[in-house]
């Protein structure tokens, strides 16, 4: 299994280098690339300027460089468009990282078991999105707790957020 270590912001924009003032704010997003997800901060000029390509993003303020860093808030919208840009993936780090977001979106109470089927010798997972008339499956990967507990810890250093 990869490792998910994707970088901590450098306070700076990755499209100028020019850096963020305490309490500036700026789009923090993933890119990704045939190594996996990098963490690239952009200034809001430079974001509404220049927008780069990039795989989700989220905006964030710049914090004090001796401020206890604060676990910031992800909007539940923004953990469904990164689930569903995952959709098509099928590279295992990838199917194994939108499996542990589906089990956070469910606990969220966004995702809702519905049934499950064996397809090419996948177990896979019919979810029903809340508040939508739509279903989406999800491949379970048949991940360990410990798998499942890395990948969440993980996933919440790359957001940001306290999962």
């Amino acid at each position: 299994m990869a490792d998910w270590e994707i970088e901590k912001t450098l306070g700076q924009c990755s499209g100028t280098e020019r850096k963020f003032e305490v309490g500036e704010e700026y789009f923090a997003a993933l890119t990704l690339n045939a190594e996996g997800f990098h963490r690239r901060d952009y200034s809001v000029q430079y974001w509404e300027q220049d927008r780069p390509e990039v795989y989700c993003f989220w905006k964030t303020k710049m914090s004090a460089p001796d401020q206890k860093k604060k676990k910031m808030f992800v909007d539940d919208d923004m953990l469904m468009a990164f689930f569903d840009r995952l959709a098509e993936e099928t590279e295992q780090d990838k199917v194994n990282f939108r499996f542990v977001l589906t089990l956070i979106l469910m606990r969220k109470r966004k995702l809702k078991y519905d049934s499950s089927k064996v397809a090419d010798g996948d177990e896979v997972w019919t979810m029903k999105v809340t508040g939508q008339a739509r279903t989406v499956e999800v491949v379970n990967p048949d991940l360990n707790e410990d798998q499942i507990s890395e990948l969440s810890e993980q996933m919440g250093d790359i957001l940001q957020v306290d999962l």
